[in-house]
């Protein structure tokens, strides 16, 4: 096995962090939003259709092809029907998306769009209309599944190995982005009922036996 990235000595037992090398794209997942990517090296975001964003933003409008509209007003008559967010690829030494842009211009740009349609908000939400606060809380999660998969294509996926003696007694893998979050949390939250067992047992044992003899 590879090195850990991290190890701890935690209540007499081991823990030991370590890169996922088979975790599964965040892609595969049931997303709220579609991600809709365009790169000529690398297949990114979800499977579609579209040969360019023109075609993309067309086809959510509902806008025919003979059509003379700019992107900028494709992309207003598309919001009409859906959320959009666009979404940047930074490329050096690695890969990195975020919907905000990258501060470096030769090795980043937009690269595709991140996206629900107001008809899933509205099914999602039980709600017959979308509000505002609707339409920033699904906002908010589209960021959110780009953080989780530029985590996915950086690398930043974990799994715990918690050790006793040199025997493994439980381990998990998928734990994206921050492994101090909530990899080394949940593996703690092995060893502490363990440990509170083993300390409740002795107490246990003292209760049920006999008194001793007059």
């Amino acid at each position: 096995m590879q090195d850990p990235v991290y190890e701890e000595a935690y209540q007499g037992h081991v823990i030991k962090i370590y890169h996922d090398p088979d975790s599964e794209s965040p892609r595969e997942w049931s997303n709220l939003g579609a991600l809709i990517c365009w790169h000529h090296r690398y297949r990114l975001g979800d499977s579609h259709r579209f040969d360019c964003p023109e075609a993309f933003l067309r086809d959510l409008a509902g806008v025919s092809d003979q059509s003379d509209l700019s992107l900028d007003r494709l992309r207003e008559r598309a919001e009409r029907k859906a959320i959009i967010l666009p979404v940047y690829l930074y490329d050096h030494s690695g890969l990195a998306m975020n919907t905000i842009g990258f501060h470096c211009p030769w090795d980043s740009g937009q690269v595709g769009f991140v996206y629900v349609t107001l008809e899933t908000v509205r099914k999602e939400f039980g709600a017959k209309r979308v509000t505002k606060a609707m339409r920033e809380k699904a906002k908010d999660i589209l960021r959110a599944e780009i953080v989780t998969f530029d985590a996915y294509l950086g690398g930043r996926v974990y799994g715990y190995v918690v050790e006793r003696d040199g025997e493994e007694i439980d381990a998990c893998w998928g734990f994206f982005e921050h492994y101090k979050l909530d990899c080394l949390s949940e593996a703690r939250a092995v060893v502490d009922p363990l440990i509170l067992r083993e300390v409740q047992r002795p107490a246990a044992a003292e209760q049920g036996a006999s008194p001793p003899p007059s």
